[in-house]
């Protein structure tokens, strides 16, 4: 480590998919990245303490514990990064800033608009202590999709006017798959909507620059009842008897919006689009030309430039994989492609970057509130028969 290098101990809340995501980055980044900090695996934390120490030594941490609240209070951490389901977001990270430890925490921010005002509350308090925050949106360092942004802010696009996105996955199109807490609204918020719409949200917001203002969804669940988790292993049914239990969040989620900038949207987020595994695909039309993104091509953008004459006009495939490309100049040579898990890396890139500058890291809690404040207007929506919900700016909440 340089001497202008700032060491960073980084304490990690979950080790399950994100958790092991998010370490393979913490491995990674200071590896490839000249930062001007430089991130220590200290202490990883899951209530399980048989499966947190085998995730300690399988992942990389120096040490495990069990009781977050103990984990925020150590001398030998300063980050607290939260990869936990979302009913605990707020809690852990509130208590980390009020702490005084810098928190990336993975989206959606929270399960709810009240959950996620606290949240960016604390952390604009906390940023007056040169306390940093940020939310975890991955699919932004995508380079294709941070190329898709440099493309559209420079102009390359005219006028944007309609904005299309959608993700679709299958993994619970069999009635049979378990009731994991992923379909429990106690624990995740929502479903589909706040899963993985979350994502496509953020990512045109980002691409754009224009804000969603106004939304009509729909929203549904197909499959009301799923095997308890122990019914569903061969194991004894619950207390009660019951074999099965509710799916109290949406399959589903679809609805239309305007952005501020004068351009309209349709999106679409469902977990029963039968074969479509992890199909991110975000398409933007505007006066001079159009791009498009899909993550099952993830090395790829196609643009189309309308100011060329129509004799040489068409969708041009962009590989981008240059090293000027963003986030590429310290991976692999021309076409030699990266995959998803580069893309917590590129995360941890930025949040490094900024907290070892001052810098503010982006999203922002704020950001990525205004990401809750659209899942929240598409929720009531659909409660009022898509009835036309206005969704308000996150800044002017912060405002006042």
């Amino acid at each position: 480590m340089s001497t202008m290098e700032k060491e960073l101990r980084v304490g990690m809340v979950g080790y399950a998919f994100m958790g092991a995501a998010h370490s393979q980055a913490w491995r990674t980044v200071n590896r490839v990245y000249d930062l001007p900090a430089r991130a220590r695996m200290s202490v990883i934390c899951g209530r399980d303490e048989s499966k947190v120490a085998e995730a300690a030594t399988r992942l990389g941490w120096e040490a495990y514990t069990t009781d977050w609240r103990e984990l925020i209070t150590r001398d030998d951490v300063d980050v607290i990064d939260v990869c936990t389901p979302g009913d605990s977001h707020a809690e852990i990270a509130i208590a980390a800033l009020e702490a005084g430890k810098h928190v990336l925490c993975e989206k959606p921010l929270a399960n709810s608009v009240e959950e996620a005002r606290a949240m960016v509350a604390a952390a604009i308090q906390a940023q007056a202590s040169g306390v940093r925050s940020m939310c975890g949106f991955n699919y932004r360092r995508v380079p294709a999709v941070a190329l898709m942004r440099q493309l559209i802010e420079s102009g390359r696009l005219g006028v944007v006017r309609h904005v299309r996105a959608a993700y679709l996955q299958d993994w619970i199109v069999d009635p049979q798959f378990p009731l994991v807490w992923r379909l429990q609204r106690d624990k995740a918020g929502s479903g589909a909507l706040g899963d993985i719409g979350a994502h496509i949200i953020d990512l045109t917001q980002f691409v754009t620059g224009q804000r969603i203002t106004g939304v009509s969804g729909l929203t549904e669940t197909f499959v009301k009842e799923r095997p308890l988790p122990s019914a569903a292993a061969g194991l004894a049914a619950s207390a009660d008897g019951s074999a099965t239990g509710p799916v109290t969040v949406d399959d589903a989620a679809l609805f239309l919006a305007r952005l501020d900038g004068g351009a309209v949207g349709t999106y679409e987020a469902t977990r029963f689009a039968t074969g479509r595994k992890n199909a991110v695909r975000v398409e933007v039309n505007g006066s001079l030309g159009s791009v498009a993104f899909d993550f099952e091509r993830m090395n790829e953008l196609e643009f189309y430039d309308a100011t060329v004459p129509g004799t040489e006009q068409g969708f041009t495939r962009i590989l981008v994989t240059e090293s000027d490309h963003p986030y590429l100049s310290a991976w692999w040579p021309p076409g030699h492609i990266i995959g998803y898990e580069h893309t917590f890396t590129h995360e941890l890139r930025d949040f490094l970057d900024a907290v070892g500058t001052g810098a503010d890291p982006t999203p922002s809690f704020v950001d990525a509130l205004q990401v809750q404040l659209v899942m929240d207007a598409v929720t009531r929506s659909a409660e009022q028969d898509s009835a036309w919900t206005e969704v308000a700016p996150a800044l002017a909440e912060v405002a006042a």
